[in-house]
């Protein structure tokens, strides 16, 4: 299609004509066909030359947190020579980069490099780029399509927490501060259970999955304290703003991220099915996803589905509730799944104590209270300090 200038020779054109009938020189004809001439030859020329390129993206890393930065390169080689060309390469929701050569020859290499702020959470597309070519007056343009769709997974941003709880094993007269690594292998076959997501394919027990037409997995025998449950309000109505939703989002991945590398294997649950259970890096992947992508919903009975929760059999060394500013649904959730859980915790993003929050106090949990604008580090910290063992769970 032409391009702006394209289009001012076709004007400049029409003008010649209209001053070639008023005086007469045939001059300004033959200038005005030579326009529209060039504008013709251009557009046929870039459609008879379609550029023949390969162009290959690396987005690294595809997978970072919020508020981190991702280099993305492109390079592009021609097969053919090619004129004013444009790659447009786009970062769907965050942005986009423009490289710009006047020609390309045969056989060249093209490349270019940007960087993206990723910010907020969630999961990003990228690409295919957009490639435009010009005829050599830059008269008429071309556009392509070129490349694969890559994307960037965005984690909530996450701190780094301290101190873990005091565990206790089965035998009620035994206490540890360090989760057994149930993650690292060497453990006994336990029993069969179908598949959720974020399981270790290599785990999947294929004779009773051919027969039952589902998968199932091969259920290893977990030290009791070294179990953990993560528990993510869905629900918006805790939540005043957008912010406190978001921070608790981050309380969530922070408190998974610093229990799984502590050694335990925390099953994280944000509203739906039995949760993710975080047993290897793939996994922890996969919840951490789950994390970026999570949305408030409307209209959750909380109550049903942590009844139904518990039926499956939850149980461990410890629970962590993420909410905002907790209700009576909160409340009832945290007395029906601690009676499983020898610790249990409550991270609460609220700019002051409520009865409610009093209530866990009272049923024996601890609190670990922030703002919207807050951190987590300082009071996860302090609690631990005051009420539970610091000793590292690794």
């Amino acid at each position: 299609m032409p391009t702006t200038r394209g289009w001012a020779a076709v004007g400049a054109a029409l003008a010649l004509v209209v001053l070639w009938v008023v005086f007469g020189e045939d001059l300004l004809f033959a200038l005005a066909v030579f326009l529209v001439t060039a504008v013709i030859a251009g557009t046929t020329y870039v459609r008879l030359a379609a550029p023949r390129l390969t162009l290959r993206r690396v987005v690294n890393p595809s997978q970072l947190h919020d508020g981190e930065r991702a280099i993305v390169d492109l390079v592009l080689t021609s097969r053919r020579k090619v004129y004013r060309v444009t790659i447009e390469d786009e970062v769907h929701g965050l942005g986009s980069a423009t490289f710009v050569a006047d020609r390309v020859a045969d056989g060249d290499t093209m490349a270019g490099r940007y960087e993206v702020l990723c910010r907020p959470r969630g999961v990003y597309r990228v690409g295919p780029s957009h490639v435009t070519i010009g005829d050599p007056l830059g008269f008429t343009v071309s556009t392509s399509v070129f490349g694969i769709e890559d994307r960037i997974v965005v984690y909530p941003r996450i701190e780094n927490l301290e101190g873990v709880p005091t565990g206790r094993g089965q035998d009620p007269t035994t206490n540890t501060s360090r989760a057994s690594f149930w993650h690292s292998g060497g453990e006994d076959f336990y029993t069969l259970r179908e598949y959720h997501q974020g399981d270790d394919l290599r785990k999947v027990h294929w004779p009773s999955s051919a027969k039952r037409d589902e998968l199932m997995i091969k259920q290893l025998e977990m030290p009791w304290q070294s179990r953990a449950f993560i528990v993510l309000d869905p629900r918006t109505e805790p939540h005043a703003t957008t912010e406190s939703f978001e921070q608790a989002v981050r309380g969530a991945a922070s408190a998974l991220h610093h229990l799984f590398a502590s050694g335990y294997t925390p099953t994280i649950w944000m509203g739906a099915g039995n949760g993710t259970m975080v047993g290897n890096t793939d996994s922890y992947r996969s919840a951490m996803e789950q994390l970026a992508m999570i949305k408030p919903s409307r209209g959750i009975d909380l109550g049903h589905l942590i009844t139904r929760l518990r039926r499956s059999g939850m149980a461990g060394g410890v629970l962590v509730m993420v909410t905002g500013k907790p209700d009576t649904a909160d409340l009832s959730a945290m007395q029906l799944l601690s009676q499983d859980f020898y610790r249990t915790v409550v991270m609460s993003v609220a700019e002051s104590e409520n009865e409610v929050i009093l209530g866990f106090a009272r049923a024996g949990a601890l609190v670990v209270r922030t703002t919207p604008e807050g951190f987590w580090s300082a009071p996860w910290r302090n609690a631990m300090e005051h009420r539970w063992s610091t000793a590292s769970a690794g």
